[in-house]
Parts: C-alpha cells; sequence; structure tokens
C-alpha cells in the first residue's frame, strides 16, 4: 500500500516513516526540504523524497492526491482551508485513510479530566487551537455525511530529540532543570497544581502507525497521543530533583510575582499558554 506522509521529517515522522517502511508500505515523504529526520534509519533509503511547500503551492493539495496514495498522513495542517482543499482533493482518489495531526491545544480549556478527545465542547484559546478543533469537527462531519475515512491524533507536549522539553516552568528555557541538578531553589507559578501532559515523539508515532493498521476501528474517531499520566508542575519538578539526586527544594509565588522572577516575556506567555490548558487527557478510547 502506498503511504503519503506530509512533514515526514519532523519530531513524528521520524519515527513514523522508518517503522512503515519496515512494515511493508511504499512511503512518499512530502518535505519543503530544510530539514533531515532528528534519527539516521537506513529504511530511509526507501523513501520517495518529493519537496513541496503547502504555504507556496496554490494546488498542494491537488498535488498530493496526484500520488492517489491509499492512506495520506497529515502532520502539518494548521488552517482549516487547507483541511477542507485536501477533502476535496482526495475524495477523487483512492484514499482509504486520511490521518489528522491535531492537538491536545485544541481543548484549551477543560471542564472534565479525564478530558474525551471526542468530545465537541472545546474551548481553544488561541488561532492554532481553533484551527485545529475546526478541522476536527470538519473531518468527522465528512466522515459521518460522506464516508470521508478520516481518524485524528491529537499530541500532548511532545520530547524527543531536537525538541525541548517543556519544563516544570511550563516553558522551554532550560535554566530551570540547570538549577535542578544544582539543587538550587526554584520558585513555581500560583501553587504548581496546573498540569502538564508529556509524550515521546516515538510513542506518537506508535499512536499514528496503530491506527492505520487497525483503520476499521479508528475511522471517524479522535485520539489522544499522550502519556498514562500528566504531571503537576509540582511534581514534575520534584521528579526532577530526585532524579538529579537533590534535595526538593521549591517555593511558590503568585503569578504577576512569578513573571517578575522569570522577567523573560516570552517565556512567561509560553508558561501562560500552556498552563491555562492544564488537563488530564484520557487514553481509555485507544486502549479498547
Amino acid at each position: 500500500m502506498k503511504v503519503v506522509v506530509i512533514g515526514g521529517t519532523g519530531h513524528i515522522g521520524t519515527y513514523l516513516v522508518p517503522e512503515l517502511v519496515k512494515a511493508g508500505y511504499e512511503v512518499i515523504n512530502i518535505t519543503r526540504g530544510q530539514s533531515d529526520p532528528y534519527l539516521q534509519d537506513s529504511a530511509w533509503n526507501k523513501v520517495e523524497q518529493v519537496i513541496l511547500d503547502r504555504d507556496k503551492e496554490a494546488d498542494f493539495s491537488e498535488k498530493i492526491a496526484a500520488f492517489d496514495a491509499d492512506i495520506v498522513v497529515d502532520l502539518i495542517n494548521f488552517q482549516l482551508e487547507d483541511t477542507k482543499e485536501m477533502v476535496k482533493a482526495l475524495k477523487e482518489t483512492k484514499l482509504s485513510h486520511y490521518l489528522f495531526c491535531s492537538s491536545i491545544w485544541a481543548h484549551s480549556r477543560t471542564k472534565m479530566l479525564q478530558a474525551d478527545p471526542n468530545t465537541v465542547k472545546k474551548e481553544a484559546l488561541d488561532d492554532y487551537g481553533l484551527n485545529k478543533f475546526y478541522s476536527e469537527q470538519y473531518l468527522k462531519e465528512q466522515y459521518r455525511q460522506n464516508g470521508f475515512p478520516a481518524t485524528i491524533i491529537m499530541p500532548g507536549q511532545i520530547s524527543g530529540p531536537g525538541w525541548l522539553i517543556i519544563s516544570p516552568f511550563g516553558n522551554i528555557d532550560p535554566e530551570v532543570f540547570e538549577k535542578i541538578a544544582r539543587g538550587e531553589k526554584i520558585y513555581l507559578p500560583n501553587f504548581g497544581m496546573e498540569t502538564l501532559h508529556h509524550v515521546h515523539a516515538a510513542d506518537v508515532a506508535q499512536m499514528f502507525f496503530k491506527a492505520i493498521t487497525h483503520r476499521n476501528q479508528a475511522l471517524g474517531e479522535s485520539f489522544h497521543a499522550v502519556a498514562k499520566d500528566s504531571f503537576t508542575l509540582y511534581g514534575y519538578a520534584k521528579a526532577m530533583y530526585e532524579f538529579f539526586g537533590q534535595k526538593a527544594d521549591i517555593d511558590f509565588l503568585d503569578w504577576e510575582k512569578w513573571c517578575d522572577y522569570i522577567d523573560d516575556e516570552e517565556q512567561t506567555e509560553q508558561t501562560y499558554y500552556h498552563i491555562a490548558r492544564s488537563g488530564f487527557f484520557s487514553i481509555e478510547n485507544a486502549k479498547s
């Protein structure tokens, strides 16, 4: 079977593409040609590399459809209009499965924990989350009304090679890990009870692969791609002190004082958007 992976040299594709090749799929990787996979694997020698840029190619979706693939994995789709164009183009092909990479950020403020990936009551906080959510809804509608074979995967905070992990501060500044490793005192925002839900890129890739190999169960469904448990900022920081063999030294500041403590607008904005979306995202439907 032929698989087109859009954005296959990124963090998810680095693991997914070789797994598909080793399973016997014919793989075409769509890339802008600006990066290599984060890990080397001889399987890449069997992958057809095609340079296309969604932002620069007005007929991008038509060019994807021209491959007449059995499966399309869309890892870098951030706009509802791009989703609509892709569906329109792929309807005219032999496509049997379209997998869309969404995000837990489509939820934003969750009302109930654990959060259900298939809920329609999501309240995104920014354009990124809104477009992911709107694309999810459109794909579900197309599946129900027209049988368009879509599956939605919603990764959490991705970690892995080439990717700065979200820290106990809820941002990508690695300095907090250095402070913890030295046994220094750190201050967390509020009471440190906001949560992060991490996942390794290899596990996200596995979710896509399992959805492909269990197509009938995956069609029309949304799945979170996250670890079994989420971390509170406090729990995360405490675990890091233990990892580095240090005694935990953690205190707390209210939001405004914590922003002064960090003294970096970009980092505090990252933190805000991560902790404002605190959640615990269920993976139960992926187990069934």
